[in-house]
């Protein structure tokens, strides 16, 4: 039984990996191709069923539509088993399809009614801010909203509608204004080998006033899991969005590559992955409570859980630091 990490100021006690759905929303603008819910389900199944305790979702991955195999998943549980369920708004669609981001009040409460109908739920777990703006803005894009929607959050944290409120991808400076007018029980940002930026300012604020962290693609989005070539990038469906991602094409995808196969080598010593290696990295600071790992099929949660209760020696985490290529500014 992996050890549980308190998230935060929240009663929560998490396990170290969390059960991550952007994949399983199938196609759409951010997707990775098409999905098959059945293999979804039984991936989450699995998950749960070697000891992974929390699910992180959020309204725009699938258009709904993760959110929404969630709660099938849910349903075959029963409420003995129930994991906790963290999601996500800020991200709005239209009829077309066509994604937009709004922190205004009126916004974030029909989001949140509308998570809460497609998780078939009385109340969400942990309610977070997605992002403070439009993906892809400069970081220093002005964000004239934050306070509305973050008073908004409070909301409905005081109604009971969300346990807990947390934010995602937001700086320092909007965390802290976001603390004056409610705590931050968590943040999420993404966090790998080739991205450790938050190390420098970010973890240290979170440790400073007690916001748990829970980082997304610890594997940078499969780059890391010792599956990719560059023939495997070179045939991605043309639905996967990480055909145009930066750190899939060159020169980063040939020194992640190279880096992989460190990964590989240390891996090899214990009888691990590594993507178990990789994830393993991202656990080793105290400032981070868990890490969100997705899957797709059951076969591919095996080729990460056990980084649940893996730990690097000093001599690895020096081999892999040696290793590390130039930080990549872009998933």
């Amino acid at each position: 039984m992996a050890e549980l990490r308190k998230l935060g100021n929240t009663e929560y006690q998490i396990t170290p990996i969390g059960f991550g759905t952007w994949a399983i929303g199938g196609d759409w603008a951010f997707g990775w191709g098409q999905q098959d819910d059945a293999e979804s389900l039984a991936a989450i199944r699995h998950g749960l069923d070697l000891g992974i305790n929390w699910i992180d979702t959020a309204a725009i991955y699938g258009l709904g539509h993760a959110e929404e195999v969630v709660a099938r998943a849910l349903e075959e549980l029963g409420s003995s088993r129930r994991p906790y369920v963290f999601t996500k708004c800020s991200l709005v669609w239209d009829a077309k399809g066509s994604v937009s981001h709004s922190l205004k009040r009126q916004s974030i409460r029909r989001e949140c009614e509308a998570s809460l109908r497609r998780l078939r739920t009385d109340r969400i777990d942990l309610y977070q801010v997605h992002w403070p703006a439009q993906p892809g803005s400069p970081p220093d894009v002005p964000v004239p909203d934050l306070e509305e929607g973050w008073g908004a959050m409070a909301e409905l944290q005081r109604e009971g509608k969300v346990r807990y409120i947390g934010v995602s991808n937001f700086s320092v400076a909007q965390m802290e204004r976001a603390r004056r007018i409610a705590p931050i029980s968590s943040l999420q940002p993404p966090y790998s080998m080739l991205m450790p930026g938050i190390e420098q300012e970010v973890l240290p604020y979170c440790r400073r006033h007690h916001i748990g962290v829970i980082v997304y693609s610890p594997m940078h989005s499969g780059l890391l899991t010792g599956s990719f070539s560059r023939q495997r990038v070179a045939s991605l469906a043309p639905g996967d969005w990480r055909r145009n991602s930066p750190s899939f094409q060159e020169p980063a995808l040939s020194r992640a590559l190279e880096l992989v196969e460190v990964l590989r080598r240390i891996g090899r010593r214990h009888g691990r992955t590594p993507g178990e290696v990789a994830i393993a990295w991202t656990l080793r600071l105290p400032e981070v409570t868990g890490a969100i790992v997705g899957a797709r099929r059951p076969q591919q949660v095996d080729g990460f859980i056990g980084a649940m209760d893996f730990r690097l020696t000093g001599a690895e985490l020096r081999e892999i630091e040696q290793a590390q290529p130039e930080p990549v500014g872009l998933i």
